[in-house]
């Protein structure tokens, strides 16, 4: 009878508690993308014929076989993408180590014990020895997870795992993106750096032509200054371009984490055909599949919901079990003797009462954090949209940059032919080559930086659109989110 009143209090206490529990407020993934629906009209490209990044690897972006080279190397020596994998790895044992808390921990426990009693503590007044030995199978205080506390906390590890994992992913886009850069500008430096060195040895020929002219006083010291201040300033801009050069392949090792090979150029020239194949944007819809950052962002929403439902949790009561199992004796022979046996079962309840608001404050600042997270996954679409978008119009403008300019330096390669022809006949001072000339250089070094921007402004559209994340698309629903059902679990996988 007793009994029966005492599980009576316990059960009327637990539903007095419940009742006292707060709300759940749970946030949901936002219905409605913070962004448009299609891509501004001045970004789009001229032609949606290309490969679509989150479907195609890489290797089908990247045409260029040296760079396909640097990239592979990346991805294997990389500190900051090494850096990256670890800490997947430590989400992961960290999601283990909660995981393991749903399940009871069940040990075997073996004793044995002597010991001497003094005389003056025993009735007989003789001195005497006691032994003990025992061995059990026991369970070390397993919790009830009646409200879902320990499989919430198991749910928000999951999630920070696939979202530490979607980080890493982010991490190997931008090594390949990083490196994609450096050898556009290693590129771009070696093109520039043959058009600088023809540009001195011309000029040192026409140095030696007219010191020999001066020599013969057909020429005068003034034109021959004229014609060595040419020919400084392209020895000056070749040096400059040599020491900007071993500085970025300096910076290109360090993204390769590993000693490259010399840079074979056949044809110094960049050419967007012989370098990346075309791309697709698609919508901006298709980026909450793509971006490894956004998803990322969605699992961090996740596990911010999952603490949300385990900090409610603790508002209700904790039955934990505890109990061994197994047999005891006053010798050790005595162990596996009838009449030995021996059990503990000792289930604990606790009701919390008061804590100072404690509870409450935990509850708050794990909605807080919900509300944190909902806030960062918006403006991480808002930011992959702008990425896009830049990139977008950046291609559309530098194209029509680079034929504009390709045509400048067509009109400047011919004032140059012309003022040489001029001078020669006598009809122009030296002036006037000495101008035409340098605003040639000037108008070749320019074509080819602003053809490396439009180069560069691929990689970024690659990256923007989620290329080289490395993922699979297939999509398992084995580990989605009690909260969010449409939150569904990608399992890592690498390219």
């Amino acid at each position: 009878m007793k009994r029966a009143v005492w599980h009576l209090g316990c059960v009327m206490a637990a539903m007095a508690v419940a009742g006292c529990a707060p709300t759940l407020n749970i946030r949901a993934v936002p219905e409605e993308l913070p962004v448009a629906t299609h891509w501004p009209a001045n970004a789009l490209p001229a032609e949606r014929q290309g490969i679509r990044p989150v479907e195609s690897p890489w290797r089908d972006y990247v045409v260029d076989e040296q760079l396909r080279a640097l990239i592979e190397k990346a991805l294997a020596n990389n500190r900051d993408l090494r850096l990256a994998l670890l800490r997947v790895e430590e989400a992961r044992a960290a999601h283990g180590i909660q995981r393991s808390e749903q399940f009871p921990m069940i040990g075997l426990t073996g004793v044995g014990a002597r010991a001497r009693v003094p005389d003056d503590l025993i009735l007989t007044g003789e001195p005497a020895i006691h032994e003990v030995a025992g061995l059990a199978v026991g369970l070390t205080s397993w919790e009830l997870d009646l409200w879902g506390r320990v499989r919430s906390l198991n749910e928000a590890a999951l999630q920070n795992y696939l979202a530490t994992d979607h980080a890493q992913r982010a991490v190997r886009a931008s090594v390949i993106t990083a490196v994609a850069q450096a050898y556009l500008s290693q590129r771009d430096y070696d093109e520039r750096i043959a058009l600088a060195n023809q540009t001195i040895a011309s000029r040192e020929e026409s140095y030696r032509i007219f010191r020999r002219r001066n020599e013969m006083g057909s020429t005068s010291d003034l034109e021959l200054t004229q014609v060595e201040t040419l020919l400084i300033q392209a020895r000056t801009l070749g040096t400059q371009l040599q020491q900007a050069r071993a500085a970025q392949a300096h910076a290109l090792t360090q993204l390769v984490g590993a000693s490259i090979e010399q840079l074979t150029i056949a044809e110094p020239a960049l050419r967007d055909e012989a370098i990346f194949a075309a791309l697709d944007a698609g919508l901006p819809s298709d980026l909450l599949t793509a971006r490894p950052d956004i998803i990322a962002a969605e699992r961090q929403l996740a596990a911010a919901n999952a603490n949300i439902r385990a900090a409610r949790a603790a508002f209700f009561p904790r039955i934990a079990l505890t109990g061994n199992f197994g047999t005891l004796s006053a010798e050790l022979a005595g162990l596996f003797e009838s009449g030995s046996r021996t059990w503990v079962f000792a289930p604990t309840i606790s009701l919390p009462i008061f804590d100072g608001g404690r509870r409450r404050a935990a509850l708050d600042l794990a909605e807080v954090r919900s509300d944190i997270a909902v806030a960062s996954y918006e403006k991480t679409i808002q930011n992959a949209f702008r990425e896009v978008a830049d990139a977008l119009s950046a291609r559309q403008a530098l194209a029509q940059l680079v034929e504009q300019l390709r045509q400048a330096r067509d009109v400047q390669d011919r004032r140059a032919r012309l003022a040489q022809l001029r001078y020669e006949s006598g009809a122009a001072a030296y002036l006037e080559v000495l101008d035409a000339q340098r605003n040639q250089l000037e108008a070749q070094q320019q074509l080819v930086q602003v053809r490396r921007q439009l180069l560069a402004s691929q990689v970024a559209l690659y990256a923007a659109l989620g290329g080289g994340a490395g993922f699979d698309r297939t999509v398992e629903s084995t580990a989605g989110s009690p909260s969010n059902p449409s939150l569904t679990t990608r399992l890592p996988h690498q390219e």
